[in-house]
């Protein structure tokens, strides 16, 4: 146990901390090597984890692409000035729509393609806009909690969702239909927590003539209409594929590398370009890492997990699923959401509740945004940020996370 302990510890600081850049799928696979020299974990352990993890990260990987071919022609850029447009210069309406679409880019390209992709284009507007510092902070960390927050309803809407909807065989239809509500619930009681706690910053009024037209910023209006028409055609094809039991990672990284050769041929993205800025690094940090946990599941700590769990079920529907909820969140605040996703999972194995497996997830998406390092996607966001002359510091954001993800979980938690 100490051992496997000590390798999982020692890989998640490394994952964290990233020194001299060192990228987060070399540092899961280096912590998975010594697992295996250590014989924490065997090579038919790591046959089990690819073939777990396999689809979850080609989907993921295959979300990020078109959402960055779509950033390439505009269609973000323009989704954003559209929704400033609609405020019609009202300060709350603004920031109303704009946690909108933020819920509907988690929603349909994940949670990192709403933290990573939109927000340094709401940034870029909120300056055009001359709006002032406290302002603009408040609409990011809004932009930045919805963006798990809102991650619920597709499989693909998250990491954590594809990884646990793949391990228990959940079917995309079932996920979708037992996590509609949720995902409602979760986006209007965001919208009211983050008014309730933001209010004082968002200001009556905005200047929305200093804002291009929308159409202005579209590379290629042929393919943005086309892009409508696709997305579409896309989604269409999750539930059909979800009949004949597929892989979603055919539809995900298929459709991808589908609209990746249409908006090359038409000349607005290069491929090489696309292809080259894609995060690859996940598939072997999701690989990587799951090989670290799955030596914690041969110490024995998933079982220990397991009895809590299975106590929690003894109790009532309620009190279980509000009960793993809340470790799924305070264990993905303090340890990440990825190797929590992947220790609980494997602890709910034989619990017969599948209302858990829900909470599990939704615990392991809202409660990352208790602290800076809960979930990569938020280290990243951070980053961009830092880049870009906005700094939130440890404590600012920590204050802001441990007073709003706890009431806006309980309440999803009891949609289920």
């Amino acid at each position: 146990m100490l051992i496997a302990s000590l390798i999982f510890l020692i890989t998640l600081i490394f994952v964290i901390w990233q020194p001299r850049g060192l990228q987060i799928g070399t540092t899961a696979i280096l912590g998975a090597i010594v697992a295996l020299i250590f014989q924490v974990v065997n090579f038919d352990d790591v046959l089990a984890v690819t073939n777990i993890v396999w689809d979850a990260t080609l989907a993921f990987i295959g979300i990020i692409i078109l959402s960055m071919i779509l950033d390439e022609i505009g269609f973000f850029e323009w989704a954003a000035l559209k929704m400033a447009k609609f405020s019609n210069g009202n300060g709350i309406l603004m920031f109303i729509y704009s946690i909108l679409l933020g819920a509907f880019v988690s929603a349909l390209f994940a949670n990192d393609g709403a933290a990573l992709i939109l927000t340094p284009i709401l940034l870029a507007k909120m300056r055009i806009l001359k709006l002032n510092i406290k302002t603009i902070v408040a609409f990011l960390l809004a932009g930045g909690f919805i963006s798990d927050s809102a991650s619920l309803p597709f499989v693909f809407s998250n990491l954590t969702n594809i990884v646990t909807a793949n391990y228990f065989s959940i079917g995309f239809v079932e996920y979708f239909f037992n996590m509609i509500i949720p995902f409602i619930v979760s986006v209007i009681t965001s919208i009211v927590f983050l008014w309730l706690l933001l209010r004082k910053d968002i200001p009556k009024t905005v200047d929305i003539t200093l804002l291009k037209e929308p159409k202005s910023v579209i590379k290629n209006m042929k393919l943005f209409y086309f892009s409508w028409f696709f997305l579409g055609f896309l989604l269409c094809a999750y539930f059909l594929g979800d009949a004949y039991d597929l892989p979603i990672s055919i539809f995900a990284l298929g459709g991808a590398v589908i609209f990746l050769i249409i908006a090359t041929i038409s000349k607005t993205v290069k491929a090489k370009h696309i292809i080259k800025e894609a995060p690859w690094q996940v598939v072997w940090f999701s690989i990587g890492l799951y090989i670290v946990v799955y030596g914690l599941k041969n110490a024995g700590l998933t079982d220990e997990l397991s009895q809590i769990l299975q106590y929690l079920a003894t109790k009532g529907d309620m009190v279980a699923v509000v009960g793993t909820g809340f470790i799924a969140a305070f264990l993905s605040a303090i340890m990440n959401n990825m190797p929590t996703v992947m220790i609980m999972d494997i602890a709910l194995t034989d619990i017969s509740n599948q209302a858990l497996i829900y909470a599990n997830v939704i615990g392991c998406n809202l409660g990352p945004k208790m602290t800076p390092f809960g979930s990569l996607a938020t280290l990243l966001w951070l980053h961009v940020l830092a880049k870009k002359g906005v700094k939130i510091s440890f404590w600012e954001y920590s204050k802001f996370g441990l007073i709003i993800t706890p009431p806006v979980l309980l309440i999803v938690l009891l949609s289920i």
